[in-house]
């Protein structure tokens, strides 16, 4: 009686197992900086925002001799950020200051509830509590 050879194909299990220890690894380093991306995306929104309301009351100031207690007051029409809260704007005296806060909703992968900070001279870094690798380069 003659045996007809076959031929196996396929992976063996052993090689299926490398190839998702490999996969893992990768993943490893992969999703924490992506996660990164994502979160510095969402901040960039406060600073955008910030940015606007911060041009608005500069042309507030040159027009009225002080600065707005209100956004509505200002001359532009924005949506409130999706992913932070706004403090109203306050001040200890209009015509020479103003400070808004942004607090980061819920917590973020790894960076929690952060809060950014700008006044009359931009981004306030002494009290916003944002990790540098979030904040754009100013």
């Amino acid at each position: 009686m003659k045996m007809i050879a076959t031929k196996k194909t396929g992976f063996s299990l052993v090689e299926l197992t490398i190839v998702v220890v490999i996969l893992g690894i990768l993943a490893t380093f992969a999703v924490p900086r992506f996660m990164s991306s994502v979160e510095k995306t969402k901040a960039s929104e406060a600073f955008s925002y910030s940015a606007q309301i911060e041009g608005a009351q500069a042309r507030y100031s040159a027009e009225h001799g002080k600065y707005s207690n209100k956004i509505s007051n200002l001359d532009i029409d924005i949506d409130t950020p999706d992913y932070f809260s706004v403090s109203g704007i306050s001040s200890s005296n209009w015509e020479t200051k103003w400070e808004m806060t942004l607090t980061r909703n819920a917590g973020s992968s790894g960076y929690g509830r952060y809060k950014v900070v700008f006044n009359q001279n931009g981004f306030d870094s002494r009290k916003s509590t944002i990790k540098k690798e979030l904040a754009p380069a100013l």
